[in-house]
């Protein structure tokens, strides 16, 4: 019997450079995407896929994100004894239960894959979903609800997207191989950052991603790579000599609210979409854009 995506971890123990002075003292995961944290959207796709124990690898100055998934006592007795019944009921559907989250720090700065293996007790052995916190991704059906919709047993799933063909140094790309059902693909193959004439295709991993426990034991011996840390990717391309991996193509929109750019489309697009802001809100933002 296959073993249900219980786990997601997040790694947020980044420092946040490109948004300071602002991540001087707030988390850059926290920075809200009009009045909500960026990180809390992604905690929400993790629900909506099933998710039940959620998993923080945070580092120093990030206490203000178990703070916010915690119960606040002082601030919910105050919006009780003022009536804001909609906000109190909103804190309160937002919070995670007791005993559903879990943190535990990465100490050092040593990359995406570090990051993962700090939760290796915590997730145990079990397959488990990683969300990259900057990668908020826009769509009807939330990304890792088609993931774990396309999960088999024993299988790998990355979430894919395509990019410019020009733009494959960027990234880290795909070759694919059968198709298994509508926009899941066998991949046959993964290179990172290969130059356009190199490229495998133009499909590129975006964020998401359900790995198999086996994937602990080899980040605990993966030696540096990029950038002179651990990499995520490298282990992945060990892991896919032992057990296939497959890929479901996202057709929403990506915002990287790890750049200023992504941040400030992501805000527009969310807000857009708030007429409990202002009924003519798509109107007020066309006139700051003249």
């Amino acid at each position: 019997m296959s073993k249900r995506i219980r786990k997601a971890v997040f790694p947020v123990a980044g420092l946040g450079t490109r948004f300071l002075p602002a991540t001087k003292a707030v988390p850059k995961e926290m920075m809200t995407v009009v009045d909500r944290p960026a990180l809390q959207y992604v905690v929400d796709e993790a629900k909506a896929a099933g998710i039940e124990h959620f998993i923080f690898v945070t580092g120093r100055g990030k206490e203000v994100i178990e703070n916010h998934f915690d119960l606040a006592y002082e601030l919910e007795a105050t919006l009780a004894a003022r009536n804001k019944t909609a906000a109190l009921e909103e804190l309160r559907a937002e919070r995670p239960a007791a005993g559903t989250t879990s943190f535990t720090r990465q100490q050092e700065p040593l990359g995406l894959g570090h990051a993962v293996w700090c939760a290796r007790d915590i997730v145990g052995d079990e397959p488990f979903a990683v969300l990259l916190p900057d990668m908020l991704m826009k769509h009807t059906t939330p990304c890792l609800k088609s993931m774990v919709d396309a999960y088999e047993s024993g299988a790998n799933v990355v979430s894919l997207e395509e990019c410019d063909p020009a733009q494959t140094s960027s990234y880290g790309i795909v070759a694919l191989g059968k198709t298994l059902a509508t926009d899941v693909f066998e991949i046959t193959d993964m290179v990172e950052k290969p130059k356009p004439a190199e490229a495998p295709s133009n499909f590129y991993i975006s964020g998401r991603y359900i790995l198999q426990p086996r994937i602990f034991e080899l980040l605990g011996s993966q030696e540096k790579g990029a950038g002179g840390e651990i990499q995520l990717t490298d282990s992945m391309l060990r892991l896919a000599k032992e057990q296939p991996f497959c890929g479901v193509r996202f057709r929403g929109t990506t915002f990287d609210t790890g750049t200023k750019l992504g941040f400030l489309k992501a805000n527009i697009a969310y807000g857009s979409e708030r007429t409990d802001i202002d009924p003519n809100i798509v109107n007020e933002l066309k006139s700051v854009l003249g």
